[in-house]
Formats: C-alpha cells, sequence, structure tokens
C-alpha cells in the first residue's frame, strides 16, 4: 500500500521536480558520506598532532574538518530547496486535480461525504503528502544511509568493538514491528476525529444564523467541544503508545554509548584501539544510535502520511457516476422540449417518484405544485441531469438527457432556486457568473427583468458592491431576485424556478410574471411554486403527490376536478369551498 502512495506522488510531480528531487535524494546519501570524513580527521588529530606531540599538519586538519563542515551544509541547504520546490509542485498539481474531481462529481457523492471531511483531505491531508516529500522521504535515506556507512566504516576500524555495537538492532527490530502494527488503526481513528471535528466547525459558521435565530450557541459549543476532545483524546492515545515505545529505544541508545566508553576503554589498555579510534567510534556512535532513536518518530510520519495519503488518493481516484456517454450526441442551441416519459426514481431502496409522464413544447410554461415531499424538486434534478432515473426516460428535445453532452445540457437550463447561494463577489460578478461575456448593460438589464435593479443601484457601491458569502446583508427576496438574474443571464432555452418568488410581496411578483413573458429570447419555463398566482397562466399545471402526479391540467381544468389544486386555491384566497366556482 506504502509503495503505491509514492508511486502515485511521483506520477504527480512534474518532470523537472522529479529530475530535482532525485539529486537531493542523491545529495543526501553523499552528504551521509561527509559524516565519515571529520571522525576520521578527529582521528589524525588526536594520534598524529596530540598523542605525537607534532603540530605540523595541525592547521591543515583543522582547514580541511573546517571545509568539509562548510560544503556538507551547503549541499544540505541545496538539497531542501529543491526537496521543498518538487513536494510544492506536487501539491500543487493534486490540489488542482482534486478541485476538478470535486467540480465534476455527481450530486450522490456531496450526499454522501462531508464537508468538513472533504475540507480535511484538501487542507491536512494534503499537507502530510507534502510533509514526505519534503521530509520524511529523506530522513529515511539519512537514517538508513549514516547507519550503514558509520557502521563500514567502524567495523573495518575495529570490527570486534563494531559488533558490541550493532548486537542490539534485532531487539530494535522487534520494538519497532511492534509499534508500526498498533499505531496505524489509531491514525485511522484520529484522522476520522479530525475530520468530525472539522465538520462541526464548517456547519457551525456555515449555520451561525440558525445557532443565533435558536439561542443554541451553549449546545454548539458543547458540541464542538466533545468533538475537539474526541480528537484530542485519539491523540493521547497514539502518544501514550509512542511514549511506551521511547523508553526502549533510548535505553538502547544509551547502552551503545556505554559500550563504546566501557569496551573502547579496555581495548586501549590492552592496546587493541589508539586514543584516536576510540575518538572515532565516539564521533560515530551517534551516527549507529541517532537512526535507531529516529525510527519511532519515522515510524509516526509514516503511518501519518500512509493515512492521510489514503484519503486523498480515494477522492483523486474517484469517478463521478453521471458523464458524458460515448455516443453522447452534439447539439445546437437547445430548443426547450421537455418530456418525462414514465419516469420512476430510488435513492437506495426509498422511492421518490413513481411513472411520472407529462410534455411540455418549446415557449410554453409548466408549473408544478405539491405538498412538502412531493418529488418536485426531483423533476428538475432529473431534467439536468443531476441524478439519473431508475426507471423511463426524461427527454429535452426528443433527446434523452442521458445521450446529451452534459456542459451542453446544464448550459442550456438556467436555474433559480429557493436556496439561494451567493458567492462573495461583486452584485455584477453573482449575475454574470454562468455568462462572463456579459456587459455591464446586459447586466443591469437582466436585473431590472429580476426586479433588482433598484435596491442594487442603492447599495454602497452599486453593482461593484461585495455583497458577502451567501448573499449576507440581503433580505431573502433581494437574493432571490439576483438568483433569478443570475438564471435569465444565461439566456437560457429552459427557464428552471424553484419556489424562486416565495420571499417576494405579490406586486414584485406580478412584475416578475410580466418580464417573464417578455423576454428577449425564447425560453421554456419549468416553475415550481406554491402560491396559485405563480402559476394560474401556466399552459400545464402538475400536482405532485407522494411521487405521483396526482392532477394536470390547465388552472380552469384543475378547479373543474376539485382535487388537491382546488382546495389550495380556495385556502389561499379565503373562498369557502363550498362557494367555489
Amino acid at each position: 500500500m506504502l509503495r503505491n502512495q509514492i508511486k502515485w506522488l511521483w506520477e504527480n510531480m512534474d518532470a523537472p521536480f522529479r529530475r530535482r528531487h532525485v539529486i537531493a535524494l542523491c545529495l543526501s546519501v553523499f552528504t551521509c558520506m561527509l559524516l565519515l570524513v571529520n571522525p576520521a580527521l578527529s582521528q589524525r588529530l588526536i594520534d598524529d598532532v596530540i598523542v605525537a606531540q607534532n603540530p605540523d599538519p595541525l592547521l591543515a586538519i583543522l582547514a580541511v574538518m573546517l571545509v568539509v563542515k562548510l560544503g556538507r551544509e551547503g549541499l544540505r541547504y541545496l538539497m531542501v530547496v529543491f526537496l521543498e520546490k518538487g513536494s510544492q509542485n506536487v501539491i500543487f498539481n493534486l490540489r488542482r486535480r482534486l478541485f476538478e474531481k470535486l467540480q465534476y462529481n455527481d450530486m450522490r457523492f456531496f450526499d454522501d461525504h462531508r464537508t468538513g471531511d472533504l475540507m480535511t483531505r484538501m487542507s491536512a491531508d494534503l499537507d502530510w503528502c507534502r510533509h514526505f516529500l519534503a521530509y520524511i522521504d529523506y530522513r529515511i535515506i539519512d537514517a538508513a544511509c549514516t547507519f550503514l556507512f558509520a557502521t563500514v566504516y567502524l567495523f573495518f576500524v575495529n570490527w570486534k568493538l563494531t559488533l558490541l555495537l550493532i548486537v542490539i538492532t534485532p531487539i530494535l527490530l522487534l520494538i519497532t514491528k511492534f509499534f508500526s502494527k498498533h499505531v496505524r488503526p489509531r491514525f485511522v481513528f484520529m484522522r476520522e476525529k479530525l475530520s468530525e471535528m472539522n465538520t462541526a466547525a464548517q456547519e457551525n459558521i456555515a449555520g451561525n444564523r440558525v445557532v443565533k435565530a435558536f439561542a443554541r450557541e451553549e449546545y454548539e459549543k458543547q458540541r464542538f467541544e466533545e468533538k475537539s476532545r474526541a480528537f484530542m483524546n485519539s491523540h493521547l492515545r497514539i502518544n501514550k503508545l509512542w511514549l511506551t515505545f521511547f523508553p526502549m529505544i533510548e535505553l538502547l541508545v544509551n547502552a551503545i554509548q556505554l559500550v563504546t566508553v566501557f569496551v573502547g576503554g579496555l581495548f586501549i589498555i590492552y592496546g587493541e584501539l589508539t586514543p584516536g579510534q576510540l575518538a572515532i567510534f565516539t564521533g560515530l556512535s551517534w551516527a549507529v544510535s541517532n537512526p535507531m532513536r529516529e525510527l519511532g518518530n519515522l515510524i509516526n510520519d509514516l503511518q501519518r502520511f500512509s493515512t492521510s495519503a489514503a484519503k486523498v488518493m480515494e477522492l483523486h481516484y474517484g469517478k463521478p457516476e453521471i458523464v458524458d456517454a460515448p455516443d453522447a450526441v452534439e447539439h445546437g442551441r437547445m430548443e426547450g422540449k421537455i418530456e418525462f416519459r414514465n419516469v420512476s426514481f430510488k435513492i437506495d431502496t426509498k422511492e421518490i417518484l413513481s411513472d411520472v409522464s407529462f410534455a411540455v413544447q418549446p415557449g410554453q410554461t409548466v408549473a408544478v405544485m405539491g405538498p412538502t415531499g412531493g418529488g418536485k424538486t426531483t423533476l428538475i434534478h432529473l431534467l439536468s441531469r443531476f441524478y439519473d432515473v431508475t426507471e423511463g426516460e426524461v427527454l429535452v428535445d426528443d433527446c434523452d438527457v442521458k445521450q446529451w453532452k452534459l456542459q451542453q445540457l446544464r448550459g442550456g437550463i438556467g436555474t433559480a432556486t429557493q436556496d439561494v447561494f451567493l458567492f462573495s463577489d461583486t452584485v455584477e460578478g453573482n449575475i454574470a457568473f454562468g455568462n462572463q461575456e456579459l456587459t455591464l448593460d446586459e447586466v443591469k438589464d437582466f436585473a431590472r427583468r429580476a426586479d433588482a435593479a433598484e435596491f442594487v443601484e442603492h447599495l454602497p457601491e452599486g453593482y461593484d458592491t461585495i455583497i458577502g458569502e451567501r448573499g449576507v446583508g440581503l433580505s431573502g427576496g433581494q437574493r432571490q431576485r439576483i438568483a433569478l438574474a443570475r438564471a435569465l443571464a444565461v439566456k437560457p432555452s429552459i427557464l428552471v424556478m424553484d419556489d424562486t418568488t416565495s420571499a417576494v410581496d405579490s406586486e414584485t411578483e406580478l412584475y416578475i410574471q410580466d418580464q417573464l413573458r417578455n423576454l428577449p429570447f425564447a425560453c421554456t419555463k419549468f416553475i415550481i411554486a406554491q402560491r396559485i398566482s405563480s402559476m394560474r397562466d401556466a399552459d400545464l399545471i402538475l400536482v405532485m403527490q407522494n411521487g405521483r402526479i396526482t392532477e394536470q391540467g390547465t388552472h380552469r381544468e384543475l378547479l373543474e376536478k376539485r382535487g388537491y389544486y382546488w382546495q389550495t386555491y380556495c385556502l389561499q384566497y379565503g373562498i369557502p369551498m363550498e362557494e367555489a366556482v
């Protein structure tokens, strides 16, 4: 698994940075070799200068030691620069590709994934991938090469003492294997707790008005504290495991130093080692012991990287279910004919729509009403192919939506919903979101048609006013009107309005309806509403109940049927049902 994750990172690094990364790792190996130079010179300094009482080579030895030290630090600096640039290149590429994946993922994906979890993958998890390339991989090479080179060199100096130093290595490997086996599931658990904590924070920030409206600050504070505490406890459990493991490592590392001093001293007494050679062993004992000390930290980091990389790879390699068909047809401008033919739709085992059939000609208006949960909004989701039907067909211009290219299909449909999302941008930027080629005059015209022009012109900067995330600072009706202007601005062949005028007054609604009847482009209108006034002039009115069409016809035809539509009409206009015509 780890091998595949490293290969995946490598594939996402651009070629020039790959070369630099390889050079950096080679520099790491070379600088590990340079570590042996100064201890060797220290031997000469002690044996040939101090013990021999010969000062002649002193300056030359010190000069070489200084040059080696400065050269090694310079190469290490270059290595770190190459590694950092390569890691940033990978993260830039991955972040761009992951964001692209998010753009083209279907609605089912976002139904199944929490926003906080996705944000964790795009931030903390990606940063651990960067950390591997910038630090972990070269530290592994550093530790391995330092241990190997130092051991080989010391073996040639005195093989007996070297064997005594490394005899504890198998014990260390067993401890490390035990630690690695138990730490990974704990990192997976900790990662999930981090995701839950981020989700709680994101939901609270996004829903801050709801929290304040219901005075639930204390509840939300406690809820976040529970998530944060769970994350803290998961972190502490990992640290507890590490603290159990770390003293064993330290004990073995200190044993190496004790062996070096004690046995090395005996070897000098018996003439098997010179003082200079003992200096080599004391100088390089850390090169044998430090990699062992770092082994636990490296395994710790590797497990965190592996856990995070698995989450990012899941997102990276995930494929949306709704994509362009291989034989998708290229279309010109959409005419606007809509037909639902025996359409049924299920989510898992729950039936949302059942045997829905109706047809709308280009330029006509179809209105849909019915109780909450009747399946009204699902109709427009299937029309735009946010979901695929379970049975039947949805046709636009006599072509199944599955045979349309998604970009063309959705590009021909302008949508304005009751739950308005506005971006942290100017009013002009929000209206022109779907059509970046609009002139300011055209933006103003569509704002006027949505009855938004008057209040926009009274904003501090007019159309250049930054309206804030989700339209903060605007009323519900104002946000809906900007959303309607945004839908009109793409000059759609099919205009979908899902309770778009629910938050505006009757006078504004009448004005908008009049403007919609006189649009400068041909447009089929698909209206979801509860107000009779919003749909009475529609060419076809559908009543949706429990996922089925229970009534359909014109305003007059439905009143004559004396069903759900007639009852709603009587209630809204305050007419006793026994007196209604």
